[in-house]
């Protein structure tokens, strides 16, 4: 399925940023963190990624864009952040956020987005590219294997 990217409106940022934390400490929670130290990854990430709110040198937040409909206009289907992990390693790239609209999962676009992912962070000079996926979510990491990422880190842990 094509697909294309197009820069995050800075209308739209604020909103990502709200809905990106708000998944971003739901998922923390669900794999066993608490709500504070959830609450704190968030409020640390933001710091570091998107300081006043805004993203920091080297963080791209794109629209996924479907063709639209014989002669209209794209149609946004998704959000896409992608960037250096860390300053001091400006070729280790990272994919902090991808989201497909539940109403268009199961069509292509998740996977189209990621090998452009791929495409943009060697464009900018990354010789890797990295993602975090959370244990309960099979989906995504079926769709990342399948892509050809490899397990770097197993965290497990096991109530008490």
């Amino acid at each position: 399925m094509p697909v294309d990217l197009r820069p995050l409106a800075e209308e739209g940022l604020a909103e990502f940023i709200a809905r990106s934390n708000a998944e971003y400490r739901r998922e923390r929670i669900e794999s066993g963190d608490s709500p504070e130290y959830a609450d704190e990854r968030v409020a640390s990430s933001n710091e570091q990624y998107f300081p006043g709110g805004v993203p920091a040198e080297g963080q791209l937040v794109f629209d996924v864009l479907a063709p639209g409909e014989a002669g209209s206009d794209p149609e946004v289907v998704g959000v896409l952040w992608l960037g250096v992990i860390d300053p001091v390693r400006p070729t280790e790239w990272w994919v902090f956020d991808i989201e497909i609209a539940e109403e268009h999962r199961g069509h292509g676009y998740g996977r189209a987005a990621m090998l452009l992912a791929e495409r943009v962070a060697a464009e900018h000079g990354a010789t890797k590219l990295g993602l975090n996926v959370f244990g309960h979510n099979t989906v995504a990491r079926g769709l990342y294997d399948s892509l050809g990422y490899e397990v770097t880190a197993t965290n497990m842990a096991k109530p008490l």
